[in-house]
């Protein structure tokens, strides 16, 4: 589902501030190499990322979700300059060109990335995070945020992508449809959670901003 007219979607994208040079490539190198590079945040979403973690200055960023590296990428432009990222993904054959990318960047030693299943993962990741990007198991995102909420603090940021889910939020709901299910109860329990403050926003598939009260 497109929300916006294409032609107001490349103005925005064209009032919006450069794509990096590297992310440039590592956008061109996904859509030609990687299956499903639909998933990859992109130019504008990047800079909507890359700005709020400016604005935030983050010592401590967990990214829940890797794919080929660029939302990373974008993050780690506003950690500070002795901050840190983990980084998780079960997929392991993304795992080279996230390497490769990763280590042409500026923030080659401050990337840490964790190769699994990211419940099984987190509780063992020893930092309270300034910030946090959920972006991956749609079916896991109630999981997720009940094991980061306690790995953050007053003022941290959790960013949860595809909230809007390809419009499938007002859709009837389909038997059996257990992503959808969850991504509706996940931003429910989002705007009614005491511990949160949040805002949706429409920023292509849907981004909801939530900060820890």
């Amino acid at each position: 589902m497109h929300f916006l007219d294409a032609r107001l979607d490349n103005y925005i994208s064209e009032h919006s501030q450069e794509e990096p040079d590297l992310l440039k490539e590592l956008n061109r190198e996904t859509h030609l190499k990687v299956l499903h590079p639909r998933m990859l945040t992109g130019h504008y979403q990047g800079r909507v990322l890359s700005l709020l973690a400016k604005i935030q200055q983050p010592r401590y960023i967990l990214e829940i979700g890797t794919y080929t590296g660029y939302s990373a990428l974008c993050l780690a432009e506003g950690m500070r300059a002795e901050g840190e990222l983990h980084t998780i993904d079960k997929n392991e054959e993304l795992a080279d060109i996230q390497a490769r990318y990763f280590n042409r960047s500026p923030y080659a030693g401050q990337i840490v990335r964790h190769s699994g299943d990211a419940l099984e993962v987190i509780p063992g990741i020893d930092r309270i995070f300034d910030l946090v990007y959920i972006d991956a198991e749609k079916k896991e995102y109630l999981s997720y945020l009940e094991l980061i909420l306690p790995k953050t603090r007053p003022g941290s940021l959790i960013l949860s992508d595809n909230v809007l889910w390809s419009g499938k939020v007002l859709e009837p709901l389909q038997e059996g449809d257990r992503a959808t299910e969850v991504i509706l109860e996940y931003n429910r329990r989002l705007k009614e959670d005491k511990r949160l403050e949040t805002v949706l926003l429409p920023v292509r598939d849907g981004l909801t901003l939530s900060r820890v009260l």
